[in-house]
């Protein structure tokens, strides 16, 4: 048991999913994998391992922002030795090529957060990558299905709410999406030397004002799961 996980040694599957939202991982517990059984209800971050296709997977709810998923990412590398960490989350396009609906991979995430900045006091300017295996077999598995899938560098905002976005600046630069988490999974991983991706689906478009319903956030995007799934366990 870690400080906010209250799972047992070996209740924890060595791949892990990680949305933000409990709802969305129960739903995928439920739907995506077999015998699954839940193993932390600790602050309501529910937990759950079963099984895909033969290969043990955990499903981990993480909150939302960079502070909420350093925690769980963490904990999950630090008291359960996990290896591979997906996040399968939500963004908001910022790309007029990437619509709602739309499969995003993070091959890079930026991000206004000086989390990154404050773990390094040599001025260096840290670039968090995702794992460029799970990429490669993520966006494959997405093609062959014939999934709208994009592959680039997303902007994991510190603030929601924040004022003064320079949307066309980051498109220039080449932003597809903006989401929460990412840049801190990244990171984590990187210090850790264990792999990790972002796959997101977009939930709205910030250029259009198109958007789907909470509703739909928690208990759809099959397709996000499926590519998900495919990348870990290679089925």
């Amino acid at each position: 048991m870690s400080t906010h996980i209250a799972a047992k040694p070996g209740d924890i599957a060595d791949i892990v999913l990680l949305p933000g939202d409990p709802i969305r991982a129960e739903y995928i517990a439920q739907n995506f994998l077999t015998d699954a059984t839940r193993y932390n209800t600790v602050r309501n971050a529910w937990g759950f391992t079963g099984e895909y296709a033969g290969t043990r997977i955990s499903v981990q709810a993480t909150g939302m922002g960079i502070p909420s998923i350093s925690i769980y990412v963490n904990e999950l590398i630090n008291d359960y030795n996990v290896h591979t960490l997906i996040r399968v989350g939500t963004a908001g396009s910022i790309d007029p090529d990437v619509n709602v609906r739309d499969i995003v991979l993070a091959q890079g995430a930026s991000t206004d957060s000086a989390v990154v900045d404050h773990t390094f006091s040599d001025r260096i300017h840290y670039a968090p990558l995702a794992d460029f295996d799970l990429l490669d077999k993520a966006y494959h598995a997405a093609k062959d299905a014939g999934y709208s899938v994009h592959v680039g560098n997303v902007l994991s905002e510190d603030q929601f709410y924040a004022e003064g976005k320079d949307f066309p600046l980051w498109q220039q630069y080449g932003i597809k999406a903006l989401e929460m988490e990412c840049a801190a999974l990244y990171l984590i991983a990187a210090k850790y030397n264990r792999r990790a991706l972002g796959v997101l689906t977009i939930s709205n478009n910030i250029l259009t004002g198109e958007e789907t319903t909470a509703e739909e956030r928690a208990h759809t995007f099959s397709d996000m799961m499926h590519v998900a799934l495919t990348a870990a366990t290679g089925v």
